[in-house]
């Protein structure tokens, strides 16, 4: 029994842009203890993986997200 593959968020939704103030979307490539998930998980393409981990690091950084679950 194969697994689907699951796609992109940003690549499906034809999004350019990831903002690190977009805190909702941010939000669902982080676990519940605020780490940063991995490919096989969030299903995000490399290129994208990248961009939104530099975004939630960014966003940490910033205040926006928390670098621990409270």
């Amino acid at each position: 029994m194969k697994k689907t593959e699951r796609q992109c968020h940003y690549c499906v939704n034809n999004k350019k842009a990831i903002d690190y103030k977009d805190i909702q979307t941010l939000r669902r490539f982080v676990s519940s203890y605020m780490k940063i998930a991995p490919r096989r998980r969030s299903g995000l393409c490399a290129f994208h993986q990248r961009k939104v981990t530099k975004a939630i690091k960014q966003a940490r950084i910033a205040g926006l997200l928390a670098f621990v679950p409270k």
